[in-house]
């Protein structure tokens, strides 16, 4: 029964959405405005007649959604993995339950403080409502749902990973290949850096051990930091990392933004260590910063008064992007002011370091788009990323939610048996899906997944046991 409510509009407060989205006040009534009567019941419908619904050429279709979803999160999505991962092993009581998540629903309906009692009834109410995003946020001191319930002032974010969010939006002024939401293989060279360089520092300078790299299904990439310590971090301490981790200062009227001194910290060190090993090929060629006439300017005016002429008169003997470069390097030794030796240094960490969103990172109760979230607008999966491989990680090749029922649906048509040799209709949903996503190109990223998730229940099993002897349980 539903309550009888009309939908409203509320000011969301969060951080990462705009103000004035519609809020339905009623799930039930959403649910009966939006449901598709052709695949209100996801569990009785087949492939072959919800494909036929939509268009299943190559190229996404953002209409075709509504039609796919329930398919994606009755079939394809790994609820096992993902529960296994925001369970923590159930080392601390009510830790999933007081799990924030919020939903963006057809029309730009934003649902936020959901919250669930398990991993089925996760499943059921995410087949229900089938979710455009899905954003994860912080556990709470009570369950989400109760909030406007509890005492003012004690409903409180207790902890969360600790997650960095990296757009390439925020490289405009370095990439002349795209712009704004647009990507292309130059440019995510810069996506790569990222990674290398975060991970390395977040690993050895930090200690962090189970950290999650997933592709944002667009054209940025997120890390999620799972150890304990992380997820208990304050806010200031939040604050602290990404502020060791942010070298790029100042907005898009800053000429010069990064400042280097000597000595140079080891983490600089270190991190450009890891960068010279692309910037050529990115910066030098694929950019080529020194030989179009409107970058060039850019980088000069990154130079001071003492090496400028004799750099302007060297770009007039060498027309390549790498011989200036390489006649720019040696006037800067040259140069007279204090730290001009660290100017190539400078010009190489603002065209490549990582920009991150602190903001992201330091809140605790921020969300972060969830892994396995379809992107309404590109149709690809938020796909985790196998660090391992990340050279060859390919963002046009992450498979979009048409591809992955196109695949499923030639499965289920050819026959295709698993593998007991029998494609059995009655088996359990958990077992059916398990074979179902392994027929598609969705199962190697579950692998990466399942691996990551089961490198940190290793590390449960100590704690589990510690408090299984600590209670007599033997």
């Amino acid at each position: 029964m539903h309550c009888g409510s009309t939908p409203k509009t509320i000011d969301c407060k969060s951080q990462h959405a705009p103000s004035q989205r519609p809020v339905s006040s009623c799930l039930v009534c959403y649910r009966e405005r939006t449901t598709n009567p052709t695949i209100r019941h996801p569990s009785r419908f087949r492939y072959s007649r919800a494909l036929g619904l939509v268009s299943m050429s190559d190229v996404y279709d953002p209409a075709s959604l509504p039609d796919l979803l329930p398919l994606y999160y009755r079939r394809l999505f790994p609820f096992s993995q993902y529960f296994r991962w925001l369970n923590y092993g159930g080392v601390t009581k009510n830790y999933f339950q007081n799990r924030e998540f919020s939903f963006t629903l057809k029309d730009d309906i934003y649902v936020r403080y959901q919250c669930f009692s398990n991993q089925s009834e996760l499943e059921k109410e995410m087949q229900k409502m089938c979710p455009y995003k899905i954003d994860i946020g912080a556990v709470y001191s009570h369950r989400p749902n109760q909030h406007n319930a509890v005492k003012s002032g004690s409903f409180q974010a207790q902890e969360k990973e600790l997650v960095f969010d990296i757009d390439m939006t925020d490289y405009d002024d370095v990439r002349s290949c795209c712009s704004s939401a647009d990507i292309c293989h130059k440019c995510w060279t810069l996506m790569k850096i990222a990674v290398r360089v975060l991970d390395r520092a977040l690993k050895e300078d930090f200690g962090f051990e189970h950290r999650l790299w997933v592709y944002s299904g667009r054209r940025g990439v997120h890390c999620w930091v799972c150890d304990e310590a992380a997820r208990k971090l304050s806010q200031s301490a939040r604050s602290a990392v990404a502020e060791y981790l942010s070298l790029i200062r100042g907005g898009s009227e800053t000429i010069k933004k990064v400042q280097l001194s000597t000595p140079v910290h080891p983490f600089i060190t270190e991190s450009l260590s890891l960068i010279m090993s692309y910037f050529e090929d990115y910066a030098l060629i694929d950019q080529d910063i020194l030989g179009r006439p409107e970058s060039v300017e850019n980088v000069l005016a990154l130079l001071p008064e003492d090496i400028l002429l004799e750099t302007c008169s060297d770009f007039q003997k060498y027309k390549t992007s790498v011989k200036r470069w390489e006649s720019l390097k040696k006037r800067v030794k040259q140069g007279s002011q204090k730290n001009s030796a660290l100017l190539d240094s400078e010009i190489v960490l603002q065209y490549c370091y990582p920009r991150l969103d602190v903001n992201v990172s330091k809140g605790v109760n921020h969300l972060l788009k969830s892994p396995f979230s379809v992107h309404p607008k590109t149709g690809r999966i938020s796909v985790p990323i196998d660090t391992r491989q990340l050279d060859q990680f390919d963002p046009f090749a992450v498979p979009t939610i048409s591809m992955l029922c196109q695949e499923l649906d030639k499965a289920v048509q050819s026959g295709e048996e698993d593998e007991s040799g029998k494609d059995k209709e009655g088996e359990p949903e958990p077992k059916r899906r398990v074979r179902d996503y392994k027929r598609t190109s969705l199962g190697k990223y579950v692998k990466v997944f399942e691996l990551f998730v089961e490198q940190m229940e290793k590390s449960w099993k100590g704690q589990l046991l510690k408090q299984s002897d600590m209670q007599g349980d033997f």
